[in-house]
């Protein structure tokens, strides 16, 4: 009886979406945008996942995709005779065929081949994921970090802070971060991200605003561990999203607008402090540096209350309320078409025994993704000197010639929004060079070239002022590549959406754990300023990066290349083949009809 009421009651849902989705160009654009959205929660505020089926792929569907395949990126037959050396510095020598990287135009946010339609799905994922995860991205760094501008505002003082109480404190919020991402092996494809991501948002916001209370260092360093506890899964969650939603040459440019946050919550987190300490300091019997957790938190509260109804979910289990069933039915075409496999809805009992199965494990642990691409992460991690603080305290340690401080408390806070609004520049420039060249190895090589030069200067010490200041205008460029590091992992990992996401999580997590013990090695605060062994390490991990890219190229060329075929190449070789034959074209498809 219960289970006729039950399927009663999900026809009565589908009749209701049905009806929603039938809302076309000829009802007002206020029903469209507002009514038809509203329709879709469940007790009027409550995004619910979206019962869509999957396009009906008859005779006539396959006959239009066949052609619309042959006109965006017809096969192309590939002879390997004379296959110059330095093709292997091509790294989308077997990943797109030319005729498709010619209809791509870096300084073009669509491509050329994207259909109308395609063009309205792009920009409603580009606005309701990518712009709210600048947001978040934003939010995040702004309570990260904010710790350095209120040392430097009075926390230092205020809580009887000596030695190495500040790094110990940002070990603390690292050693929480780490931790909880273990769980994000199952809860970033297994969980609704768009419940999960505002959730922890709202926490770690609300712990922000609850250190303007603390008393002492060891209420700090609690407080701090569970910022990082809450903020942990951010990052990759993003990224594992971004994998979802968009293709091979689209996401580098997704990830750089995410990792525009990050700088815009360094840049903005120094200027709002500044005028914190100019204007408020006293209001209410709270020192300044209250307020900057206070204002910091409540902000952050805000962006966390609108990811539930932005996050969209993933083509496959989606739960936003402002794409139709044709939007989803097409994202899901699209990733079709990248080779992207997905996870669909099953039980999450099931699901979640999954990842403890024997052959996933094998797959995993003996892949070359998991031993190469953590080290590359790692790099990655300690390839920048700008969180430890360097900078802030270098600011902090100026003196005139009679000896008082250079600058006041409130141009202190502003002098450090300085190097990530330069950080902006340099991400942008660095994302568009791999888009321009068609290539994320020379866009890596290129950010770390000027992020050696800045911290070699910064490790000699010994030079002229301004050389210090050029250095350290430099030091975002560090993280600079790192869009275009992780874009290129979600590239390689395309095809095992739950291999993905425990890579995400494993690379992630050794990543950051590695930062936890270096920082307390290399970045002591009695060191402030100097730093020999921070800028000197920073320096030969930027090193380190660049040549392990090439190990990176390596690999993932050799994987392109049996999959090659899949991607619009038929090689062969006019010596030896009597005609173009696919290189494990049958081996390849089946593999990949294996994951759907």
């Amino acid at each position: 009886m219960s289970s006729t009421s039950s399927k009663k009651n999900e026809v009565l849902e589908r009749e209701k979406e049905v009806e929603v989705e039938q809302a076309d160009e000829s009802h007002s654009y206020f029903y469209r945008t507002v009514v038809v959205p509203f329709r879709r929660l469940k007790w009027g505020f409550l995004p619910v996942r979206r019962e869509v089926p999957d396009e009906v792929e008859d005779e006539a569907w396959l006959l239009r995709e066949a052609k619309l395949q042959d006109e965006v990126s017809p096969v192309e037959y590939r002879d390997e005779k004379n296959r110059k050396w330095w093709n292997f510095f091509d790294e989308y020598e077997y990943r797109v065929n030319k005729t498709y990287r010619k209809k791509h135009k870096w300084y073009k946010w669509f491509n050329e081949t994207d259909t109308p339609e395609e063009r309205r799905v792009i920009l409603k994922i580009d606005v309701l994921l990518t712009l709210y995860s600048l947001m978040a991205y934003w939010v995040k760094y702004l309570d990260q970090t904010n710790i350095n501008n209120a040392y430097i505002g009075g926390l230092k003082e205020g809580i009887g802070m000596v030695g190495n109480d500040l790094v110990n404190t940002q070990v603390m919020f690292t050693i929480g971060s780490i931790i909880f991402q273990i769980p994000f092996m199952y809860i970033l494809y297994g969980v609704p991200l768009n419940y999960v991501l505002p959730s922890l948002d709202i926490a770690w916001s609300i712990v922000t605003v609850a250190i303007y209370r603390v008393e002492n260092v060891p209420q700090l360093k609690a407080l701090r561990f569970f910022i990082g506890v809450f903020e942990a899964p951010s990052y990759l969650a993003y990224q594992y999203l971004f994998g979802s939603w968009y293709t091979v040459d689209e996401i580098s440019r997704r990830s750089m607008v995410y990792y525009l946050g990050q700088y815009l919550g360094l840049l903005t987190s120094g200027l709002l402090s500044g005028a914190i300490v100019d204007n408020l300091d006293g209001l209410n019997g709270l020192e300044a540096w209250k307020w900057i957790f206070i204002i910091d938190g409540v902000v952050s509260i805000a962006v966390g209350l609108i990811g539930f109804y932005m996050i969209p979910g993933t083509p496959e289990n989606c739960y936003s309320i402002f794409l139709s069933d044709k939007d989803i039915q097409i994202a899901r075409r699209r990733l079709k078409r990248n080779r992207t496999a997905t996870i669909p809805q099953v039980n999450h009992k099931e699901l979640f025994k999954s990842l403890f199965k024997l052959d996933l494990w094998k797959s995993i642990l003996s892949s070359w993704h998991i031993y190469v691409l953590t080290l590359w992460n790692v790099f990655c991690w300690n390839n920048n000197n700008g969180t430890s603080g360097s900078y802030v305290l270098w600011i902090d340690s100026l003196r005139n010639s009679d000896g008082s401080r250079r600058f006041d408390p409130g141009q202190k806070q502003q002098m450090t929004a300085l190097t990530p609004g330069l950080g902006l520049l340099w991400l942008f420039i660095t994302c568009s060079y791999a888009d321009l060249f068609h290539s994320r190895w020379q866009a890596i090589l290129f950010s770390q070239v000027f992020n050696i030069a800045g911290n070699v200067i910064l490790a000699v010490w010994h030079v002229p002022e301004r050389a210090k200041w050029f250095a350290f205008c430099l030091q975002y460029f560090g993280w600079a590549m790192a869009p275009v590091l992780y874009s290129w992992m979600n590239d390689i990992c395309r095809r095992d959406p739950q291999k993905r996401a425990i890579m995400l999580v494993v690379m992630n997590m050794l990543a950051q754990t590695s930062t936890a013990f270096i920082s307390v090695l290399v970045w002591k605060t009695v060191e402030a300023p100097r730093f020999l062994k921070g800028f000197t390490f920073t320096a030969c991990a930027a090193f380190s990066l660049i040549v392990w890219t090439f190990v990176v190229l390596y690999f993932y060329k050799r994987d392109e290349k049996r999959e090659c075929a899949n991607n619009g190449i038929i090689l062969y070789n006019s010596e030896t083949d009597r005609e173009p034959i696919g290189l494990h074209q049958e081996d390849s498809s089946a593999d990949f009809d294996k994951q759907d």
